[in-house]
């Protein structure tokens, strides 16, 4: 972790638009993989639903047991190699490779090659994203500062995930069909990243690490767990984000069931409110980030869980027809979702700083690791609770409107999610590290690292 003027002194919009555009690259798949791949290989290739859902589950098996070795072996890269960025080259390249042979299949690929290519582009996804979080932690030793680096990087995520939900309805408006659309997407994402991977790598400085190297290396797996258990705001963030994180995904996986059979939207009208959903995320970051300059992060998280509340509130009132009400809800949720996405990173990154003062040694890799497999447990828990729940109550996608448990499913996707969103806010609301207690870190730190550099001269 650094907060030496040296990773402040570069133009801060320029270097964080340089630094954020990469993102957009890693938002590209999101829409492919978890929406578009897996009807492509079950249905069209004939793979199976069972086998198809086996392939991918292990592929993510592989890739949460990954993040911990991925952000250990960030933390302790030699800056003479470049810091992160050879871990960064590496996974644009697996990246790259994956994503081209897992969206443009052959004829005959099967469930072994699904799993294979899923494994690569996940590794390689992860790669890039662990040392890339940690990065731009990184960039900024302002508590404000870290808000914007992570605003404008998540908002280019967004950008990225707008783009690729767009490229299947251009494509369909040309005569193209939907494998078509995802090589589209692909060579797209490999063109696109090939420019703004070079313009991340060579145009933004991965600031110099702090601390003792000799103390660093000596670090065990083991200390810096219980690190982590010890560092009290990191509990606080992780358990908080691991809530809103499933009051997101639950919603997300029942999304299309709930248009489709509550709202009985059509696919036109569907994947507007997905557009719209994402778009209102974009949109909305700004004001979070002003916002969070005004009553800092955490009470601005804060606000913006309520506000997402308050919209899936009025959800289990909504029937057939109801599009232009819950698009409004769309507006309104995506707009928290921008709050979700850029300000949590933010805290995370002064929580990396707060647990550099505690131990004087820079684990932010480690932590951010953490981070990324708390988001894949989310995802998978959000699975688990919400599908066996609908299947319990009585709910099925297969029955008519008239004899299906509606009310269920609207419940389900609105009415839980509150209830996690409320525990992320009770346990954030009150957050230790504030803008006032990060400054006096800040200053705490730099007035170890004087004392340290002085007995180096001596």
């Amino acid at each position: 972790m650094t907060t030496t003027n040296s990773a402040n002194r570069e133009g801060t919009l320029p270097r964080d638009l340089r630094y954020g555009a990469a993102a957009f690259v890693l938002g590209v798949p999101t829409i492919p993989l978890f929406v578009l791949l897996p009807p492509l290989y079950a249905d069209t290739l004939g793979i199976g639903l069972t086998a198809t859902g086996l392939a991918l589950f292990l592929a993510r098996a592989f890739d949460v047991l990954s993040d911990p070795v991925i952000g250990y072996v960030s933390d302790r890269l030699d800056p003479r190699w470049g810091g992160r960025k050879p871990l960064i080259l590496c996974g644009a390249i697996l990246g790259a490779v994956g994503t081209l042979y897992l969206l443009t299949p052959a004829g005959g690929a099967g469930v072994w090659y699904l799993g294979l290519w899923a494994i690569v582009l996940y590794l390689g996804w992860t790669l890039i994203s662990i040392p890339y979080l940690a990065w731009g932690a990184a960039l900024s030793g302002d508590y404000q500062g870290r808000a914007r680096v992570t605003s404008v990087r998540e908002g280019f995520t967004l950008l990225g995930i707008l783009a690729a939900s767009a490229v299947p309805a251009i494509a369909a408006a040309f005569g193209y069909n939907e494998r078509a659309s995802l090589a589209f997407i692909a060579w797209g994402a490999i063109g696109i990243g090939v420019v703004l991977f070079t313009l991340l790598l060579t145009r933004v400085a991965d600031p110099p690490r702090q601390g003792n190297s000799t103390r660093q290396d000596a670090i065990s797996i083991r200390q810096i767990l219980a690190g982590m258990v010890a560092n009290k705001p990191f509990r606080l963030l992780i358990a908080s984000w691991l809530l809103n994180s499933l009051a997101n995904g639950i919603p997300a996986v029942l999304f299309i069931l709930f248009m489709k059979h509550v709202l009985a939207a059509s696919d036109i009208e569907r994947g507007a409110l997905t557009f719209v959903y994402f778009l209102a995320a974009v949109i909305g970051i700004p004001f979070w980030l002003w916002l969070s300059g005004r009553i800092g992060k955490h009470r601005a998280w804060c606000v913006a869980m309520i506000l997402a509340c308050a919209a899936f509130a009025v959800v289990p009132a909504l029937t057939e027809g109801d599009i232009a009400l819950f698009a409004v809800i769309c507006v309104i949720t995506g707009i928290a979702l921008g709050a979700d996405m850029a300000l949590p990173p933010a805290i995370q990154a002064d929580v990396a700083e707060y647990d550099y003062l505690r131990r004087s040694r820079d684990a932010t890799g480690s932590l951010f690791a953490v981070w990324s497999m708390v988001v894949k447990l989310a995802f998978a828990l959000s699975v688990v609770i919400a599908f066996p729940t609908l299947d319990a109550l009585g709910f099925d996608p297969d029955l008519p409107a008239a004899e299906n448990n509606l009310l269920a499913l609207a419940v389900i996707y609105s009415v839980v999610p509150i209830v996690f969103k409320t525990g992320a806010i009770l346990l954030v609301w009150r957050y230790p590290l504030t803008a006032a207690k990060q400054a006096v870190i800040r200053r705490r730190i730099a007035g170890l690292e004087g004392r340290r550099k002085g007995r180096v001269r001596a």
